[in-house]
């Protein structure tokens, strides 16, 4: 099936869409239905106030929220006016959004005000001083909030604006229409930090064009028609998210509930008041589900597609899957943030053996070539390197990483992935080439972790491995040896790295030694590690 037809913008593609299907459904959020009309409107209101603060295109914005209508809100608004977003997630903590905003040159953090007990308006003020790029922090709180700011305000760089305050700023005429004529479908629209094997993450920055590429191919291959049902909980500062759920959905015209952050409980509850079409998420994620004692009294029966991807599928949550929702078809789905999405999904007509051992095959439009470690193309079977070319792949990195490797003159993207693909055009994923692991969907380098340790005044020397996990798919194992007469513990280092890092970053499994296996070269022998974890 061809790629579901785009216009050459993200804010055209939602007056398309507001066109078509002015008073169905797009989004439900805190049981507020959301029509494809309403949603252009208050996308235009939040634009009319991004342009009041001074943004213009090319500027850059960065977001910290969860799965709600003003995130979404605010993505529209920024790409309308050719703002770029930088997806900032809720469980990065200073070193990883200092990064990202100085990376990125972010002007504008649009954040929550508190969430769990951590105060994002009070690290914002802590980080200020050494972010020059940053002008102004806004609370990003529901559309139709009040206009004070929260007390927790003060704290902040500059006393904030809220988002529903920004809303309600007085449009000048024609100002919205000039800035939208503006932008071209090559701009920037996100920018996604994916983990660098140095550690330091790299922002692959995502244009209209890439970003509705990969939306328009999934679309078609998923068949999104209005009427489909998808609770999205995959979050919006990642293409699980943006591409796969929202954009994908905009194109096709589905109807999207917003799951705020992910918990099975939730989630099942969405499903028993909103049944399904579509079922999909993270192998972690399908697996809570399925596991939850309340699962069984959930209706499943309106699922006809059923799609898994993230991180390596077992067969034998496929298998679940299939016989939870027999009446479905379940499909695998790889891509990456470099691919501004998807790129491989499982065939409609695939055999059960290829749902259950293959990632699937390209999409149309798309290139596949898999090179061996002397660069040459590897034959029918051959396990070497996945690399990618097409519409939806990115024109690079940004900022520090701008120009690294992983992208080609030629617009081949290196995966940094090991596979293999038979003569039918299926690919099979056979593992990662660097320390890379996928915690729960989540990409996890050793190194970002290791460096955050070492910093710890207890710890000599430290090595972390990916091991498997039979609920997560893998998890950390860090190895660590202390400096003479320490009493540490590994509470100690899992509570100093939750300071510092993501949650899903903090070490789940941590290994006190009294020495570490060396290399002839005076290295940290990695290998010897993981063949003890194995």
């Amino acid at each position: 099936m061809e790629a579901v037809s785009a216009p050459g913008t993200i804010g055209a593609a939602l007056a398309q869409a507001r066109r078509q299907w002015p008073a169905q459904d797009a989004y439900l959020c805190r049981g507020r239905h959301w029509s494809f009309a309403a949603t252009a409107d208050g996308a235009d209101r939040v634009a009319e106030g991004l342009l009041e603060l001074g943004l213009a295109r090319g500027d850059r914005i960065g977001v910290i929220g969860l799965n709600h209508v003003e995130w979404l809100l605010l993505f529209y608004a920024a790409a309308r006016i050719g703002v770029a977003v930088v997806g900032l997630s809720v469980r990065y903590r200073d070193n990883e959004i200092a990064h990202m905003i100085a990376d990125a040159g972010v002007q504008a953090v649009f954040t929550v005000a508190e969430l769990d007990g951590f105060d994002y308006l009070a690290m914002l003020a802590r980080l200020a001083p050494a972010l020059p790029s940053l002008r102004q922090v806004v609370v990003l709180d529901a559309p139709d909030a009040g206009q004070a700011a929260p007390p927790a305000a003060a704290t902040a760089p500059q006393a904030p604006l809220t988002l529903s305050a920004l809303a309600r700023s007085a449009p000048q005429p024609g100002r919205l229409a000039r800035a939208a004529a503006a932008v071209h479908a090559d701009d920037l629209a996100m920018v996604i930090y994916t983990s660098g094997t140095t550690g330091k993450p790299k922002g692959a920055g995502l244009t209209h064009r890439s970003l509705l590429a990969a939306a328009g191919a999934q679309a078609a291959h998923v068949r999104t028609v209005p009427g489909d049902h998808l609770q999205l909980a995959l979050p919006l500062n990642h293409v699980g998210g943006i591409t796969c759920g929202v954009l994908n959905f905009l194109l096709g015209g589905g109807t999207l509930e917003l799951v705020p952050v992910f918990k099975a409980e939730l989630v099942l509850e969405m499903m028993r008041r909103h049944p399904p079409t579509l079922f999909s998420g993270v192998p972690t994620m399908a697996t809570l589900l399925l596991s939850h004692p309340a699962s069984a009294g959930v209706d499943l029966s309106r699922v006809r597609l059923v799609v898994v991807g993230g991180s390596t599928v077992d067969g034998a949550l496929l298998e679940q899957l299939q016989r939870r929702m027999p009446q479905a078809t379940v499909m695998n789905l790889y891509g990456l943030s470099e691919c501004s999405g998807a790129i491989v999904m499982t065939p409609w007509q695939a055999a059960e053996a290829d749902v259950l051992q293959s990632i699937g095959q390209v999409f149309r439009g798309s290139e596949v070539r898999v090179l061996t470690p002397q660069g040459e193309p590897a034959a029918a079977g051959e396990v070497g390197e996945l690399c990618f070319r097409g519409p939806g792949v990115a024109p690079g990195y940004i900022g520090a990483a701008a120009g690294a490797a992983g992208f080609d003159a030629g617009g081949w993207l290196r995966s940094g992935d090991l596979g293999c693909q038979d003569a039918r055009g299926y690919l099979f994923l056979k593992g990662r080439m660097k320390d890379m692991y996928i915690q729960g969907g989540f990409n996890v380098y050793p190194a970002e972790v290791e460096g955050v340790i070492a910093r710890h005044p207890e710890v000599l020397m430290v090595a972390g491995i990916g091991v498997p996990d039979p609920v997560l798919g893998e998890v950390g194992r860090y190895y660590i040896v202390a400096r003479p007469g320490s009493a540490l513990r590994a509470e100690d280092v899992r509570a100093f790295c939750g300071e510092h890092l993501a949650d899903y970053k903090v070490p789940r499994q941590v290994v006190l030694r009294a020495e570490l296996p060396m290399t002839p070269a005076g290295k940290i022998h990695k290998a010897a590690l993981r063949e003890e974890g194995a």
